[in-house]
């Protein structure tokens, strides 16, 4: 599994769509993601790659008190249960881990998306008292 910087193939990465009873939770389509990148806020996307085959999307981004943010993960339906979402998560806080400035990483959910929850929890992530919209926000501090 690789995360890479969206290219020719940023078609493949739009068109990333979850199960219909995921739905609630994340756009029907990555292509939200990318259009919300594209007017010009403070994320980047990233594609998600199982070998060659693009399997989903994420985003990061920083934030103005330095920390780094974790956002816009689907996995298409088809690459599902393989442990790509966890993987992409893992990898992109490890590249986090690596840059001088980071102490932080934070995420947030809505508080009812039961998978989400337990995904963020068994990657360390808590609660910080903090919400984004209707969003419930979770952090890792970096271990020292």
């Amino acid at each position: 599994m690789t995360l890479r910087p969206l290219g020719d193939d940023w078609l493949a990465v739009a068109d990333v769509a979850p199960h219909d009873n995921q739905r609630e939770f994340v756009p029907a389509l990555a292509a939200r993601y990318l259009l919300v990148n594209a007017r010009g806020g403070p994320w980047t996307s990233l594609g998600v790659y199982a070998d060659e085959t693009v399997a989903g999307h994420i985003m990061w981004g920083q934030d103005d008190d330095l920390s780094y943010w974790v956002g816009g993960l689907v996995i298409d339906r088809s690459q599902q249960r393989h442990g790509l979402g966890r993987a992409a998560v893992e990898l992109l806080m490890g590249w986090f881990a690596a840059k001088s400035d980071y102490t932080v990483t934070r995420l947030s959910y809505d508080p009812k998306n039961d998978v989400a929850a337990g995904l963020y929890a068994s990657l360390g992530f808590v609660p910080n008292g903090e919400w984004s919209d209707d969003e419930m926000v979770v952090e890792r501090v970096k271990s020292t």
